[in-house]
């Protein structure tokens, strides 16, 4: 008798068998038990199906399984899934090289074990010093590419949670080097700790963002070490040059100390921001670039202005000044010390050099008095340790120009108020660092926090005690506003706020409020996405706002927290 069919079992609750309407020709899903991944949104939709949002496939973990249905979604064609699933298919993807990235690493870290314990059988380490040559000559590397493999091999195996989160498709091979250079400082226990209290949270970090959370709990554990990580890499400091891809090129100042960079990133500010007011085209990011590369050529600022031009003794048409056609014996260009920054040519407002304007610095108060060294943070740098936070503090002094900023957080780290002191009233007074010299008037009384009034940001339902009628907020909310959300409100956007547009969530001209509760920073590139056809901005109460992609998928964004 000829064999009877075979029956397929069924497929588990939530997955369609194959061929059924509406769905791509995949296989049915195995019975097998479904473990929660990274690179997935927090949506849960109850059956949801397969590749789909809080799919099984959406949140399986990365191995043969997962792989044998995202090639046979692949093989089928792409195109017959919806923009939820493919959405899903592109999670998967990352999940799988996160898990692949993880076994060559493993496989580079055994082959390491190996010859090291053959050097110490017989004795002959020989073999040992040339593993990064096997793995260059197996995976046609340069020698410097395999010498950073191995490397970050043996980084990764000694923080058992960096590694099973790569394993398990949680971070990917960015995020792992992000563990690995930042704990490197640290010895094997205290670093596998510290990976151990972050691997949670780093699937919802960007790199950035991780770099910040892991450099900050190093502050926070072993404030020395990272002290004298800082001044032994400032022993390194040096300017490097190199050609972009773009057939373009860079230049830069690694391992500089914090606090003057930061003066130098606002003296450019100021001078672009000048340039721009005077009516120099470009936007401000290329305004920046133009004054940089000025300043350090030794070029007039003035002769960024439409119609300027270096030669002071030269005019548009080419004619000599002294009596020329072009100006009829007008006065001269402004020489090579005029321009923002020394002079006014052309309406250009003088900008003097150091930190001008707002220097944001939250340090925690034990902090600054010299009582412990938890860490602090400087807007538009990053987690700072204590002695570079203070140090940051006595250039704000330095500067007649500058105003001090304080924020209080709350226990979460996000802000809850901010308040600037007044025009000149500077920190003065504060405890020297340990071993550092008595600071001017002596012991500390914080007599400048008499200059500033705290200004409470909304939270939870909104009071709109500062809403405007204008279009534009006023200055306060503006400043308030990039206090609050410190960067672009987009998911893993890093554009500082005081570089966005001041965006309304619900548009002004469709009745939404000029007020905290409906305006949060939002960069060019991420204020056009928000107007695109298929995305919705939601902003429930004031910083927390839900973006909705094309996709249906949503992405929920709160204000980025300070130290705490």
């Amino acid at each position: 008798m000829p064999a009877e069919p075979e029956v397929p079992p069924e497929p588990p609750e939530g997955v369609p068998a194959a061929g059924e309407p509406g769905t791509s020709a995949l296989p049915p899903l195995p019975v097998r038990e479904v473990l929660g991944a990274g690179f997935t949104h927090g949506d849960r939709e109850e059956n949801a199906r397969r590749f789909a949002a809080g799919g099984p496939l959406d949140v399986m973990e990365p191995g043969p399984v997962l792989a044998g249905f995202t090639g046979a979604a692949v093989d089928d064609g792409l195109p017959a899934l919806d923009d939820d699933e493919l959405i899903g298919v592109l999670c998967a993807a990352r999940r799988l090289a996160s898990w692949a990235a993880s076994i060559e690493l493993r496989a580079v870290a055994d082959l390491n074990a190996r010859r090291a314990a053959h050097a110490a059988a017989t004795g002959d380490s020989r073999q040992a010093k040339h593993v990064a040559d096997e793995v260059a000559a197996a995976l046609t590397l340069t020698c410097r590419a395999a010498d950073r493999l191995l490397s970050l091999a043996a980084g990764v195996m000694r923080l058992p949670a960096a590694a099973a989160a790569l394993t398990a498709g949680r971070i990917d091979m960015p995020r792992a080097i992000v563990f690995t250079d930042e704990l490197a400082g640290l010895d094997n226990v205290p670093a596998a700790a510290v990976a151990t209290l972050v691997a949670p949270d780093a699937p919802g970090l960007t790199t950035g963002r991780l770099r910040d959370v892991l450099h900050r709990a190093v502050l926070a554990l072993d404030p020395d070490a990272a002290k004298k990580r800082r001044e032994k890499a400032q022993k390194d400091a040096r300017v490097e040059t190199w050609a972009e891809n773009r057939g373009t090129a860079a230049l830069a100042g690694r391992d500089l100390p914090p606090a003057e960079v930061l003066a130098a990133d606002k003296n450019v500010d100021g001078h672009a921001r000048a340039l721009k007011d005077a009516g120099a085209d470009g936007t401000l990011e290329q305004l920046r670039s133009r004054v940089f590369l000025a300043l350090l050529s030794g070029r007039p600022l003035y002769t960024l202005l439409p119609g300027q031009h270096e030669n002071p003794g030269e005019d548009d048409d080419g004619e000599d000044d002294e009596g020329g056609p072009g100006r009829g014996g007008g006065s001269p260009r402004p020489g090579p010390g005029t321009g923002p920054g020394g002079g006014r040519p052309g309406g250009v407002k003088s900008v003097p050099p150091g930190l001008t304007g707002s220097v944001n610095l939250t340090v925690p108060l034990t902090t600054w008095l010299g009582l412990t060294d938890r860490p602090g943070e400087a807007a538009g740098h990053g987690p700072l340790d204590a002695a570079a936070c203070r140090d940051l503090a006595l250039a704000i002094a330095a500067w007649p120009g500058s105003r001090w900023c304080l924020t209080i957080t709350g226990s979460e780290g996000t802000a809850i108020g901010h308040g600037c002191a007044k025009a000149g009233h500077l920190p003065l007074g504060g405890p020297a660092p340990p071993g550092g010299p008595a600071p001017p008037g002596g012991t500390c009384q914080l007599p400048w926090l008499n200059g500033i009034k705290i200004k409470w940001l909304e939270t939870g339902a909104c009071g709109h005690a500062r809403e405007t009628f204008a279009y534009r907020p006023s200055p306060s909310v503006r400043h308030l506003l990039k206090t609050r959300d410190r960067t672009c409100s987009f998911p893993g956007c890093r554009r500082p706020a005081r570089r966005c547009d001041d965006d309304h969530t619900i548009p002004f001209d469709q009745g939404g409020r000029t007020c905290e509760c409906n305006m949060s920073p939002l960069c060019r590139r991420h204020h056009a996405a928000k107007q695109a056809p298929g995305w919705h901005l939601d902003q429930p109460q004031p910083g927390v706002l839900n973006w909705t992609l094309p996709s249906g998928r949503t992405h929920t964004v709160t204000p980025r927290p300070y130290p705490v």
